[in-house]
């Protein structure tokens, strides 16, 4: 049986799907990314007089995006220590890697209990983001519900 995920803590998905569903004793977070859940903003984003997106502040939306995951995490009854593998999306690779880099160690100061990470470069996304994560996450039964 599968549970399925929402809270107004994070960001409203882009599609028609939840943000995370509990699947057995795993926890499989949809893609999350940096907007604001209360004004879907996206911090660090600057913009022309047209709307265009001129420039992009990457630690904003990395500090962003980790507190979306966070807040999914706790609505669904887990802990950021429950993490056990994030793939992330960045836009730029070569411009943010190091910098995302620099704040997942802070957020994951302890290699041995840091969760596995793959990260890929791409050439966008759905909105106008520089990061997304899609986390998997261990689903202990102290989770709600149980």
């Amino acid at each position: 049986m599968a549970n399925v995920i929402r809270t107004g803590d994070a960001p409203a998905p882009v599609g028609r799907y939840p943000h995370a569903r509990r699947i057995g004793d795993l926890l499989f977070l949809s893609g999350i990314g940096p907007r604001d859940a209360r004004t879907n903003a996206v911090p660090g984003n600057e913009h022309d007089e047209a709307g265009r997106l001129v420039a992009y502040d990457i630690e904003a939306q990395t500090r962003s995006v980790f507190a979306n995951v966070r807040a999914v995490l706790e609505a669904s009854g887990a802990r950021w220590e429950d993490l056990v593998d994030v793939t992330v999306y960045l836009t730029d690779m070569a411009r943010d890697f190091a910098a995302y880099n620099a704040l997942w160690a802070e957020y994951f100061p302890d290699i041995d209990t840091a969760p596995c990470r793959t990260t890929l470069g791409i050439t966008a996304l759905p909105t106008p983001i520089a990061i997304e994560l899609k986390c998997v996450a261990a689903a202990p039964s102290r989770f709600v519900g149980e």
